[in-house]
């Protein structure tokens, strides 16, 4: 006799299928393994270490925090958050808008590269292994460049995917890229580069709140050391990232 030891898909002690669904595509979609090429960009971060601005662990989480908090952390958190918005009302003008709007915050060339790429890159994955009813006609209303928060936000709204959960799994991918990039380039060790991890925590906490609380008109940032980074690392040299 053989017997079934799975619990049933709504067990009172675990999660409900949807809730299971919606934790493994996040998971998998905002891993470091899912193929966007996040790994090749360090978002000015090589030029910063080069240039003395980081030098170890405690420069890294500081530079960090200042990016999640008043940079480019907190505006693709509400570029993720009105995304799926819109794409989960089919507000196809408020989407389009989105769009756009994300993909000319972007203050240098070699940035608006990498999130462009990646919202690609993010895009053509989804559609080929993870398609869902809606997600190709959310895709055609962008009608032009998707970045990647923009592609987060709208992909996980056209799988029904809880924008908390989105928006949280976000903000773990983005900064733990851009740790490895540090530990690369710095060096850190492996242990030092979860204590920066664990440090950021409530930083990324806050940051996710605000960003589900904020409108568009909200958006600003004010991180001019990291806006000169990305745009120095153009004629860097020597160079391991392509921003």
């Amino acid at each position: 006799m053989t017997t079934n030891r799975s619990p049933p898909p709504d067990h009172p002690g675990g999660m409900t299928q949807a809730e299971g669904a919606a934790l493994y595509r996040l998971m998998t979609w905002l891993s470091p393994a899912f193929p966007v090429g996040a790994f090749s960009y360090s978002s000015g971060i090589e030029w910063a270490v080069e240039a003395g601005d980081i030098t170890d662990a405690a420069s890294l989480s500081d530079w960090l925090a200042s990016m999640l908090l008043d940079g480019s952390g907190f505006c693709d958190g509400v570029f993720v958050a009105q995304a799926h918005r819109a794409a989960a009302s089919h507000d196809e003008a408020l989407l389009r808008e989105v769009a756009e709007l994300a993909a000319a915050f972007v203050p240098s060339r070699e940035r608006q590269l990498e999130t462009s790429s990646q919202g690609r890159a993010f895009i053509e994955i989804a559609r080929s292994a993870w398609n869902c009813d809606g997600l190709d006609q959310l895709v055609a209303q962008c009608d032009g460049v998707i970045v990647y928060p923009v592609a987060v936000g709208l992909v996980s709204a056209a799988h029904e995917i809880p924008l908390a959960s989105t928006m949280h799994a976000f903000f773990h991918a983005v900064t733990s890229n851009w740790i490895s990039a540090g530990a690369r380039l710095i060096p850190l060790g492996q242990t030092d580069s979860q204590r920066v991890l664990a440090q950021l925590e409530p930083v990324v906490v806050a940051t996710a709140g605000r960003a589900l609380q904020a409108t568009l008109d909200d958006l600003g940032s004010a991180t001019f050391r990291a806006d000169l980074a990305g745009m120095r690392h153009e004629t860097q040299y020597t160079r391991l990232f392509r921003s």
